[in-house]
């Protein structure tokens, strides 16, 4: 699937390759949490470890180059699966091999030590570092070997697969990508290979609406280019009738700002302004909570609110005794309490501090340098 330099390029960037398509790489919130700095927006909102918490894909190609896609270019894009397919025991032993390895150095930070030796367990995997994760033909295989192991499943995909969707095993929470509100601009935000992209988003939808399983829509937000038509993307989410919908906010970061700027990511404050105003057409939804860092705001089914009280966390150990039993459940037979809910809307005083010094790098590379090819002097 990857030539030489695509590989090379992977690796550099802290990419582990596992067999011939699927790929590892250590979250900065896996990260974070071990050094004791604070867990990601899915401890809060779902109640996971992050320092337990594995990154991967089963496909690095994907079919949508996405302008705010925080992962390079390199890997390759195709709307179908040309390659050999590798077993699923090999992806599930080499991704938790490749795992371990990349956080093996955090072993010798004394502070570090508690929360390092939890690590070596993995609990969850989020099927979503890049490329199209649900593409890979044996999916469903790999999925009754992480609910063996004890390891839950956040899946996500780009909305562009519906018949793998369709088909797809039990898993603990899934996730579709809705980039934009309309066909045009979808087209523009995610620039798909498949010509029928708008209709395949479509479909993707009324499957999703159809799961037995947590289902969660997630918006990226990118400012000035798909942060309007707020009632479109309402319509587009009732179609897919999730459990929760995720507004999350464009992050300038990686390759993304080669093609867009800083000015292009919305402060929290515009994100939880943009979730209140989705909510006055979404009836049967609610804004639960934020995750101020990630700039993402947090919105569930009224269904998961008891005598007034949030129920959005999920009891893994319960959530792995059903999967792997022959019982038939739903998704409420799981449920644990949000411990932390509501809104501050604002950002924090670290998250100015991030902003000011992209800003100054910004401002840098801006600097160009100008060289006169008979004197080679150079005029800064």
């Amino acid at each position: 699937m990857l030539t030489q330099t695509a590989k090379d390029e992977l690796i550099r960037q802290q990419y582990r390759i596992v067999g011939e398509h699927s790929a590892v790489k250590t979250c900065g919130w896996t990260k974070n949490m071990i050094k004791g700095k604070g867990g990601c927006y899915k401890l809060k909102f779902y109640g996971i470890m992050s320092n337990q918490c594995m990154q991967m894909t089963t496909s690095i190609s994907c079919a949508n180059r996405c302008v705010f896609c925080w992962r390079g270019y390199k890997a390759p894009v195709s709307k179908e699966w040309k390659w050999g397919v590798d077993d699923p025991e090999l992806i599930f032993d080499g991704s938790i091999e490749a795992h371990h390895k990349l956080l093996a150095g955090f072993g010798g930070q004394p502070e570090a030590k508690h929360m390092f030796e939890m690590s070596k367990t993995v609990k969850h995997v989020a099927l979503s570092l890049t490329g199209e994760p649900i593409t890979y033909p044996r999916m469903n295989e790999l999925l009754l070997r992480f609910n063996k192991e004890g390891i839950s499943t956040f899946l996500v995909t780009n909305s562009q697969y519906p018949d793998q969707i369709r088909d797809l095993n039990r898993v603990t929470q899934l996730y579709l990508s809705v980039d934009a509100p309309t066909k045009d601009l979808l087209k523009k935000i995610d620039v798909p290979l498949f010509p029928d992209y708008w209709e395949r988003l479509n479909k993707s939808l009324e499957y999703c609406a159809q799961k037995k399983d947590r289902t969660c829509i997630r918006l990226t937000i990118v400012k000035g280019l798909n942060d309007a038509n707020i009632e479109e993307y309402a319509k587009l989410i009732m179609k897919g009738n999730p459990d929760f919908i995720e507004i999350k906010s464009y992050m300038h970061v990686g390759p993304s700002r080669e093609r867009l700027t800083i000015d292009h990511m919305p402060w929290h404050e515009e994100i939880v302004e943009f979730s209140k105003e989705l909510m006055k057409y979404l009836s049967d939804y609610e804004i639960v909570t934020e995750h101020v860092p990630s700039r993402v705001v947090m919105c569930a089914k009224k269904t998961f609110k008891k005598n007034d009280k949030w129920f959005t966390w999920i009891d893994f150990d319960k959530w792995h005794e059903l999967v792997n039993s022959n019982k038939d459940y739903d998704k409420y037979d799981f449920l644990k309490q949000t411990p932390q809910v509501g809104l501050s809307g604002r950002i924090t005083k670290e998250e100015v501090s991030k902003i000011a010094e992209r800003k100054r790098e910004r401002l840098a590379k801006q600097k160009k340098i100008f060289v006169d090819e008979k004197t080679n002097e150079m005029d800064l």
